[in-house]
C-alpha cells in the first residue's frame, strides 16, 4: 500500500514538473493575447528582428468617450505605446495597420506627430480605408503603403453639434484645416495646392465635400508612397532595419533599459 501510494506521489511530481515547464510559454502567450485584445497591438519577430504591430481601427477616440457600440481606437492607449516602442532597445521598428473612419481631430494629430517625430524604422499599410484624421495617421510613417481595394476621404475639418456661425468659428476652422494639410503635404509628395482641391471638391460626394481615393488614386496623386500588401510592407520595414542597424557603428552599446 505504501509502495502504490509512494508510486502516485512520483508520478503527480513529475506531472506537475511538466506543467511547470508548459507554463511560460503559455503564459508567454496568454500574455500576447492579453496584449491583442486590450491595445490591439503585438510584438512579432522576423528574420531575427522584433516588429512592434500597432492597429489603428473604426473612430480615433478623443477628449470624449464614444457609444460602447462603436469600434474605436483610444490615443490615451495608443501613445504610451509608441514612446515605449521608440525607447525599447528591443524592438527594432514599427508596422502600422490602419482601417479607420477618422475620428478626434487632435487626437489623431498627436498620434500621426508622434509617428513623424520617431527616430525607428516605421511602415503604415491602409486597409479597407484610411479616412478623415485617417490621412494624416497613413502619411506619418517614413515609408506608407495602401491595399488596391482600400480607399482615403479627404474632406474639410468639421463639427459635429451646435455650431455658431460667426466669423471666429471660421477663423478656427480654417487654422485646424492648415495644420492638417501642412502635415499631410510635409509627411508626402502631394503639393498644398492639390490636397486643397481634393479636400473641396463637391462633384464627389452627394452629402458632402471632398474626395475619395483608392488604393492606385492614392498613389498617383503622391498621398501614398506604394500599392502593396501585408508582405509587401513587412519587406520593407525589414530591409529599412536592415539598412539602419548598418548603420550603427560596431560595438555600441545599447541603450539602458
Amino acid at each position: 500500500m505504501k509502495k502504490n501510494t509512494s508510486k502516485k506521489r512520483e508520478i503527480k511530481a513529475l506531472k506537475n514538473g511538466e506543467e511547470e515547464q508548459e507554463e511560460p510559454e503559455n503564459e508567454e502567450l496568454s500574455q500576447q493575447q492579453k496584449q491583442i485584445n486590450e491595445s490591439g497591438s503585438v510584438v512579432t519577430h522576423s528574420h531575427g528582428h522584433t516588429i512592434h504591430c500597432l492597429t489603428v481601427i473604426g473612430q480615433i477616440e478623443g477628449h470624449y468617450i464614444l457609444p460602447s457600440q462603436n469600434k474605436t481606437t483610444k490615443y490615451e492607449h495608443v501613445i504610451p505605446q509608441i514612446v515605449a516602442v521608440e525607447e525599447d532597445p528591443e524592438i527594432d521598428g514599427l508596422l502600422m495597420l490602419l482601417n479607420t473612419v477618422g475620428g478626434d481631430v487632435e487626437a489623431g494629430l498627436a498620434l500621426a506627430e508622434l509617428v513623424a517625430g520617431m527616430k525607428k524604422p516605421t511602415v503604415s499599410l491602409v486597409l479597407g480605408g484610411g479616412h478623415s484624421i485617417g490621412v494624416p495617421l497613413a502619411v506619418a510613417a517614413k515609408r506608407s503603403f495602401i491595399a488596391e481595394s482600400a480607399s482615403m476621404t479627404i474632406h474639410p475639418v468639421r463639427m459635429n453639434g451646435l455650431v455658431l456661425g460667426i466669423p471666429q468659428t471660421l477663423e478656427y476652422f480654417q487654422r485646424m484645416q492648415d495644420r492638417i494639410t501642412n502635415f499631410v503635404t510635409q509627411n508626402s509628395n502631394i503639393t498644398k495646392e492639390r490636397f486643397t482641391t481634393l479636400a473641396m471638391n463637391t462633384q464627389e460626394l452627394v452629402m458632402d465635400v471632398g474626395s475619395v481615393l483608392d488604393g492606385p488614386d492614392a498613389v498617383e496623386e503622391g498621398l501614398i508612397d506604394s500599392l502593396g500588401s501585408l508582405s509587401d510592407a513587412m519587406d520593407c520595414l525589414i530591409d529599412m532595419i536592415g539598412k539602419e542597424k548598418g548603420k550603427r557603428k560596431p560595438g555600441r552599446p545599447k541603450k539602458a533599459k
